[in-house]
């Protein structure tokens, strides 16, 4: 059975997901879910993910939900196919555990509160809260001179070569450096650096290709 992906190919935790199957390029089939008409609320969704929340990945007799942890098991089982997302020394494992950690705990609140607030709000002709963008640029400028300061020394996140913290930045920074808080991210010489490397990886160009093409 092909591996299939139920969600929605415009969202942050569908594209993370793609993103990573791209990049160890697997054979999928993508299910539409619309969230317009909140087929994501009802079943067969909800067989998938009871929580009511895109994306669900099925692999042969496999379901899952949660995209992180979806993202783990593509990893490791896969862990064959082109570049490894994961490390296989317990060490270097632990050090790419601890950023992505940071990015779903640290990173993500903040970025994930402004892309809905600068991107996602207005293709649904909610007006911007200009009081939250405020409240949350310094939070994610907070996590970024961390990540600056990281990427001094290392190329990636999680190490010299491209891993799974890494493409969990992706949507965000995808769709923030589209908006007028580019400069929280290119302010940043190596973040700056990282965020140009990363988006510009052709899995995620692959991403970005079907999310315009849906």
């Amino acid at each position: 059975m092909a591996i299939k992906v139920h969600g929605s190919v415009t969202t942050t935790a569908t594209m993370r997901v793609l993103a990573s199957l791209n990049e160890k390029g697997l054979d999928y089939e993508i299910v539409p879910i619309d969230l317009s008409t909140g087929d994501h609320k009802r079943e067969p969704f909800l067989n998938l993910n009871p929580f009511g929340q895109v994306p669900a990945l099925e692999d042969g007799d496999l379901s899952l939900f949660e995209s992180r942890a979806i993202n783990r098991y593509i990893a490791y089982a896969y862990a064959g196919q082109r570049i490894p997302l994961m490390c296989e020394n317990p060490k270097k494992t632990a050090i790419v555990s601890v950023w992505m950690e940071v990015e779903a705990q640290k990173y993500d609140p903040p970025a994930i509160k402004l892309t809905w607030e600068l991107v996602i709000n207005p293709t649904l002709g909610i007006p911007t809260d200009d009081a939250a963008v405020e409240e949350y640029v310094p939070q994610l400028a907070k996590v970024l001179d961390i990540y600056e300061a990281r990427l001094a020394q290392s190329k990636f996140l999680g190490g010299d070569t491209f891993t799974l913290p890494d493409l969990h930045h992706l949507p965000t920074i995808y769709y923030l450096m589209g908006t007028k808080i580019k400069t929280v991210f290119t302010s940043r010489p190596h973040v700056s650096a990282w965020c140009a490397d990363i988006l510009a990886r052709p899995a995620w160009q692959k991403t970005i290709e079907m999310k315009n093409y849906k």
